[in-house]
């Protein structure tokens, strides 16, 4: 896996002080996407165990309340299985801290897939906490409109997922 950027103190991509990964490298290529540089998968560092290491440690800090992962796509073939192990890491370590993920795939993609990327696609976000889901659709974006903080379009849902799971259908996140 590579990345493109790591935040350590990060107050925008999901709620309360948070650090976090931004992935390198996204098929989607949504219309409009702020963040077009991270669509190669070759741009960016290389993910080394020393990047993660440090990364970990960012979130040993009390006021660190999540860790936030974009991209590009942290659930795309090439980071997936990287994503599910980082966030292994950081649950056995702080298992306090939330989780966020932000992916153009959409919950039910991910939910009614059976291939072994798409298995663990579904474990990563079982792990984690909160997924912003649905690709970005520049036709759909709407800045002053309540339902669209911390994603960029009207069609993305910010999605909690343990009560997603208990409910067996999507439960937003309670803002």
């Amino acid at each position: 896996m590579r990345y493109s950027l790591i935040r350590k103190m990060d107050i925008s991509n999901g709620s309360g002080i948070g650090v976090s990964l931004f992935v390198q490298g996204c098929h989607f290529h949504c219309k409009g996407c702020f963040n077009q540089e991270t669509w190669d998968f070759n741009g960016g560092y290389e993910w080394t165990q020393e990047i993660e290491d440090k990364f970990i440690a960012l979130a040993n800090k009390p006021y660190i309340k999540r860790i936030s992962f974009l991209g590009g796509e942290p659930l795309a073939d090439e980071n997936v299985e990287t994503v599910f192990y980082i966030i292994k890491r950081l649950k056995l370590l702080y298992p306090e801290k939330k989780i966020w993920i932000f992916t153009g795939y959409t919950w039910e993609n991910i939910i009614h897939q059976t291939s072994q990327n798409d298995l663990t696609r579904l474990m990563t976000i079982a792990l984690s906490d909160i997924v912003a889901d649905g690709q970005f659709q520049i036709d759909k974006q709407d800045i002053n409109h309540k339902k669209v903080l911390w994603v960029g379009s009207l069609n993305q849902r910010v999605i909690d997922v343990k009560m997603s799971f208990k409910n067996n259908d999507v439960v937003l996140y309670n803002i």
